[in-house]
């Protein structure tokens, strides 16, 4: 029997993923700009990736196994936590005791289509989580349209 087969690009994974993770929220835009050269600027974690993440101050890889690291993140107010990383072509996924991270990047006749989640890992969320979404959807929105204007106003 043939069944049908479909290839979801990384940005559709991240979709799949926000729905199957309460609490968190999803934001994406289409910019028009290269893939390979907006994907090289997300995934320098350590460097040109925090010009995109106003609440974080550093991301320090700690371990490197191929696709899979260990990061020490810091953030704005000097807390830290251990991220396990999954990062390749298109997907970065990072997730610590309390909070999940991703973002992902697909090419588009327009440009490159950039997804990004975020979202907090506590007990409840099944229940708490559709409550806690609105509260952080400015963040993610603001991170998009920051991202946006950055690559439209000086990666032409």
């Amino acid at each position: 029997m043939n069944w049908p087969i479909s290839e979801l690009d990384d940005v559709r994974r991240l979709r799949a993923l926000h729905a199957a993770l309460p609490g968190t929220l999803l934001s994406e835009t289409v910019v028009p700009a290269d893939f390979d050269r907006i994907w090289a600027e997300l995934s320098d974690l350590e460097h040109s990736f925090l010009n995109y993440t106003p609440s974080i101050t550093s991301i320090q890889i700690t371990e490197r196994n191929g696709e899979r690291m260990r990061a020490q993140v810091r953030d704005r107010i000097g807390l830290r936590a251990l991220f396990e990383v999954v990062l390749r072509s298109g997907w970065c996924l990072m997730q610590s005791r309390y909070v999940v991270f991703g973002m992902a990047a697909a090419r588009t006749g327009e440009g490159t289509r950039v997804g990004y989640l975020l979202g907090l890992r506590l007990p409840g969320m099944r229940l708490y989580g559709r409550l806690l979404t609105p509260l952080l959807q400015p963040i993610g929105g603001s991170i998009m349209r920051g991202f946006s204007r950055r690559w439209t106003e000086h990666h032409e």
